[in-house]
């Protein structure tokens, strides 16, 4: 099963459009940002299409790479993002939302997708101090 969005034409203003650097199934990776305390709450993927929608609704829609089909975030769950702004990466190729979000922004019902497998907390890797 591909996971690649629908190959077709988007509203997307054409100057947009010619700075983004997608992967091969022409998506970007879209990080969803809690605009007033920078919790990082979500990472999505959008196409043109997508991103166009997210920028001229106020809402964030996503391409879903599993269902393969588009989604706007609280459309089913009641837990909206509004968005306040987007911004792109200096290379292009990801994608920032700054959103108001109401209720969890995970799927499992969890405010954020990175609270729940922490790696490394703190700094604290285990590893000696290096020498400055």
């Amino acid at each position: 099963m591909t996971s690649s969005s629908p190959r077709r034409p988007s509203p997307l203003d054409p100057e947009i459009a010619a700075r983004l650097k997608r992967s091969a199934d022409g998506l970007l990776p879209a990080i969803a940002q809690q605009y007033d305390t920078g919790e990082v709450l979500m990472l999505g993927w959008m196409d043109d299409e997508a991103l166009h929608r997210t920028l001229t609704t106020g809402r964030c829609t996503y391409w879903s790479r599993s269902r393969r089909e588009y989604w706007v975030k609280g459309d089913t769950s009641g837990h909206f993002q509004w968005v306040k702004s987007v911004a792109l990466d200096c290379d292009a190729d990801t994608v920032l939302v700054k959103v108001d979000q109401v209720g969890a922004a995970c799927h499992t019902g969890a405010r954020t997708c990175f609270d729940a497998d922490v790696l490394l907390k703190d700094g604290d890797s285990g590893a000696p101090a290096r020498d400055q």
